[in-house]
């Protein structure tokens, strides 16, 4: 047997349910949370049964290993979500762990921009080497976020221009800067629209219709008033769908000539997920900004901006008064956890085995699924199987929970099944994720 079929101890058990999931006490603390919580999160779970007309009660995390999550009521899981895709080695990762247990240790907060850790200075030269170009700068944040509004800000420092390009389907987050651009759904705008840039254009994403797409970029540039052009290179949220061959050439010809920045997100595709250690740069068309988070703290919080020189340069223009920062920028811990995570993906070159173990769990879809779903879309460890319609998807994901699968919903209908995996997940437990989404789809 090959060492990826293998399923070993250590994180890498088949699921194991005890009781039927949310158990009691997954229930009961649930409860208490709804009690004093922000009564947002009860009303999207309601709001679920009423589409789906299943339960929707939470189950509650009690410890992790690797791909396995155990709740507060003895089930055993396989995570197939990875904490929204951060947990690049899954949960506890030894490496990762022992350095940030250290690293707290040693000195667990430094003074942000003013007083920084001595583990920052490699970090900002790991993360500058990512970009192949000389003279790369890197501004270090605390989510995704953070990383995507400190790219909008330095659109508008480099150009002046407030205008921003985004694309249906897209999702960059929830802060008031990505807000705007977000273009996964208008539920999530509309409340505070009035709060936001309101000069945002969202576009048809580049997939399918490229040449379209490519068509609308080029008569929003020549409004002269667009400084950014925000993309994902592969949809995370929005369904796992990639851009197609030729945007990125395209897209960075257009904003040449209509004199604004692209900006690659890839807070969800970095450090190798999508099976390019950034997707963006990897193409023809060379990214002014690219955004990173998620994998690249393999579980702890940090992001990154990546740009290129002369765009960077835009901040020193403007000194302290358009600083950006906050109170745990460069956080020793955060900082630790990703050199050691780009070390690891570097060192066992964790891109190709990416691309190698989602290309078999896409080939374990179509042989179990294949003809019972809408479609299977793909790159790297971002697998997206789009069902008919958001109940039956909601439906389908409930279903994979009591068989102790966890997977996520996404797509702009909230019918795809949204597959990101820890990237050191057993080929084994992805061919029975494959299994198990037959029996629900049943």
């Amino acid at each position: 047997m090959r060492a990826i079929d293998r399923v070993d101890e250590l994180g890498q058990q088949m699921p194991e349910i005890m009781v039927t999931p949310p158990g009691p006490k997954s229930r009961a603390l649930s409860l208490r949370m709804a009690r004093v919580e922000c009564p947002s999160f009860e009303a999207r779970r309601e709001a679920r049964v009423a589409t789906s007309g299943h339960d929707h009660a939470p189950i509650v995390y009690a410890r992790g290993r690797g791909s396995n999550v155990t709740d507060v009521d003895g089930n055993r899981y396989v995570d197939l979500t990875a904490g929204f895709g951060a947990l690049a080695f899954g949960y506890n990762d030894p490496e990762v762990a022992s350095e940030v247990f250290a690293q707290d240790y040693a000195l667990s907060m430094a003074l942000g921009d003013v007083y920084a850790a001595d583990c920052k200075a490699p970090l900002l030269e790991a993360l500058a080497a990512l970009y192949p170009e000389e003279g790369a700068r890197v501004l270090l944040g605390g989510s995704g976020a953070d990383a995507v509004t400190a790219a909008l800000k330095t659109a508008m420092l480099a150009t002046g221009k407030p205008g921003i390009v985004a694309f249906k389907g897209s999702y960059h987050g929830l802060s008031h800067g990505p807000l705007a651009a977000c273009g996964l759904s208008s539920k999530f705008r509309d409340p505070f629209f009035g709060q936001l840039n309101q000069n945002v254009q969202f576009l048809d994403y580049p997939a399918s219709e490229l040449s379209l797409s490519l068509e609308q970029l080029r008569s929003a540039l020549r409004s002269g008033n667009v400084g950014a052009v925000l993309v994902e290179p592969v949809l995370g949220r929005g369904g796992c769908i990639a851009v197609s061959e030729g945007f990125w050439a395209a897209a960075r010809s257009a904003c040449d000539e209509g004199g604004a920045l692209l900006i690659a997100d890839e807070v969800w595709t970095g450090i190798g997920r999508s099976g390019s250690m950034l997707a963006s740069v990897a193409s023809a068309g060379r990214p002014d900004v690219v955004c990173l988070g998620k994998a690249l703290g393999g579980g702890w919080p940090i992001s990154a901006m990546i740009g290129r020189e002369g765009v960077m340069n835009a901040w020193a223009k403007h000194g302290g008064a358009a600083i950006h920062t906050s109170t745990h920028a460069a956080h020793p811990s955060g900082v630790v956890a990703a050199l050691t995570v780009l070390r690891k993906v570097l060192r066992e070159d964790w891109v190709t085995r990416n691309r190698q173990l989602g290309d078999r769990f896409v080939e374990a879809l179509r042989r179990e699924v294949g003809r019972d779903v809408a479609s299977i879309s793909a790159r790297g460890l971002m697998v997206g199987v789009r069902v008919p319609g958001a109940p039956r998807a909601l439906a389908v994901s409930r279903k994979l929970l009591m068989d102790g699968y966890i997977v996520l919903t996404g797509g702009e209908a909230g019918d795809v099944l949204t597959f990101t995996p820890a990237f050191n997940t057993n080929a084994t437990l992805l061919d029975a994720a494959a299994a198990a989404l037959g029996r629900a789809l049943a």
